[in-house]
């Protein structure tokens, strides 16, 4: 704990009994008792939150250190893979529906010239 003994608690005990009275005693100890729970509670929020910010620094040093490439190892969440996909099947359709367009004018204009001749 902190280092008192029972006996030097039975001594405080008795001085703040004498020095506060019997009616105030009990008060003063649950104000003093809620702000050591406070004070516990506080440190350790705190030592929670230095812990948090040490591990993210070493987690970002680690990428730093670590490049990041384009390979396909990387594991991607899956929402983003489905986003992907429907992009480059939408690419890909435009494309078709392109390549079906140029080809159906060529042939119009491939059947006007021979109509024409």
């Amino acid at each position: 704990m902190s280092g008192i003994g029972f006996w030097e608690l039975i001594i405080l005990f008795l001085v703040g009994l004498i020095v506060l009275g019997p009616e105030r005693l009990p008060s003063v100890a649950n104000q003093l008792g809620s702000w050591m729970g406070k004070a516990r509670r506080m440190t350790r929020v705190m030592k929670r939150q230095l812990e948090e910010e040490l591990n993210f620094e070493k987690n970002t040093n680690q990428n730093i250190k670590t490049p990041l490439t384009n390979d396909r190892s990387i594991e991607q969440p899956q929402y983003v893979q489905e986003n992907n996909d429907l992009k480059n099947k939408s690419i890909s359709e435009k494309q078709n529906k392109k390549e079906r367009v140029e080809s159906a004018s060529d042939q119009s204009t491939d059947h006007r010239s021979t109509k024409n001749s």
